[in-house]
């Protein structure tokens, strides 16, 4: 129902208003540049105007970054940690500790030899049925331990002298580029925060106020970009087949005397509204298609959003 009423108000305007056959309406628009939140957080400094002309890499909205800093200290710190685990495996042992691990082993070497002769002794005794068998076994566990000891005296020496495996430098510097990545990922988070133009353009809105916590994804800044607009209109269906991309049209503007050379370098293969097998014969030459022109370098100082009007070829009835 209402749809009818629509094609029939179109029909009436279309009747009583002949000056605008072959003709495309629209508006003049610039491309649009949304630049989201990455991350809840509060604004603490809008710097520039809504309506004023930026260039590229103008901060345009600081959110408070108090928070990423200390996350960016934090995987600082700990890429300072694995570079120097690393280091410390790719120097090996300082002398001190090699000098203390050969101490070491000859320290157990001396405490073997005495519980040797400990145990030798203990044996003559109990030949002699002075000691007991029990504290012939306690010598002996304790010639054992001493040995063991020094077995170990002598892995933790090889250890020192031989430096350190392959594969524990492979996994040190695993960690280490897991770490810097970490920080790099930290640092953009950080460098996110700071909302700057990435192109020369208008700043059209800012739509949160100073103070107002953002949620992730919002819009925080819209640019309009391009040195000139372009007329984005509607092309009425009669007059689809007769227009193509690439074509120079003729676009009036309002306010301007003269009218403006432009090229058409986009029109919609669907129609704008209802799909046209929805619609029978009549009301199928009522469509519109949504197309854009490209102006040049004389209507770079038009504001958009001023109506145009795209002139069409004419079309045998």
């Amino acid at each position: 129902m209402g749809f009818a009423i629509l094609v029939g108000l179109a029909g009436w305007l279309s009747g009583c208003a002949p000056a605008e056959q072959h003709v495309a309406l629209g508006t003049l628009e610039r491309e649009r540049v949304t630049l989201p939140a990455t991350v809840d957080e509060v604004i603490v400094a809008l710097p520039v105007m809504a309506g004023t002309w930026v260039g590229q890499g103008t901060v345009l909205v600081q959110l408070d970054d108090r928070q990423q800093q200390a996350q960016v200290a934090r995987a600082l710190a700990e890429v300072e940690r694995a570079e120097a685990q690393l280091d410390k495996l790719r120097n090996g042992a300082r002398p001190e500790e090699v000098a203390a691990a050969q101490a070491q082993v000859t320290g157990t070497q001396a405490t073997l030899q005495e519980a040797e002769s400990s145990y030798a002794r203990a044996r003559q005794l109990q030949r002699q049925q002075l000691i007991s068998q029990a504290d012939v076994d306690h010598a002996l566990a304790s010639r054992d331990a001493a040995s063991a000891t020094l077995t170990a005296a002598r892995e933790a020496l090889l250890t020192l002298t031989n430096g350190t495996r392959q594969e524990d430098l492979r996994m040190a510097g695993a960690e280490l580029a897991a770490a810097e990545a970490s920080l790099a990922s930290e640092r953009k988070r950080l460098a996110d925060l700071t909302l700057t133009a990435p192109r020369d353009g208008w700043l059209d809105s800012l739509p949160w106020n100073l103070g107002e916590r953002v949620r992730s994804g919002s819009p925080l800044a819209v640019l309009l970009v391009g040195e000139q607009p372009y007329a984005r209109v509607y092309v009425p269906q009669r007059y689809r087949v007769s227009v193509q991309v690439g074509d120079t049209l003729m676009v009036a503007v309002d306010g301007v005397a003269q009218p403006l050379q432009g090229r058409l370098r986009w029109i919609a293969n669907e129609p704008a509204f209802t799909p046209y097998y929805a619609l029978n014969q009549s009301e199928r030459s009522r469509l519109m298609y949504l197309a854009e022109v490209a102006l040049g370098e004389d209507a770079a100082s038009l504001p958009s959003g001023v109506p145009a009007q795209v002139q069409l070829p004419e079309v045998q009835p």
